[in-house]
């Protein structure tokens, strides 16, 4: 997820988009700009990149668990199959 400086660089990019004319609102701007894109991202119900790689690797195990056992089931069959015949 995105921390407090990277929405404030952000919001710091967004307020450079705003006509020179309106330089005394930058501040406001900058600062609304923050809580709006901090409450934005905090609603998104987002996972921090530790804690998706922890689920990554989870998934991996399983993974490699799971294809073991449909070898085991297929090799299982493979033998019942010559017992039965």
């Amino acid at each position: 997820m995105m921390d407090r400086q990277d929405i404030d660089q952000l919001a710091l990019r967004l307020v450079s988009l705003v006509p020179p004319g309106l330089a005394q609102a930058h501040q406001d701007l900058r600062t609304n700009f923050s809580d709006v894109l901090a409450h934005g991202l905090r609603r998104l119900d987002l996972v921090t990149r530790e804690e998706f790689d922890v689920q990554s690797q989870v998934l991996a195990r399983t993974r490699a668990k799971l294809d073991g056992l449909e070898k085991r089931i297929a090799d299982l069959e493979t033998m019942a199959a010559a017992r039965g015949s």
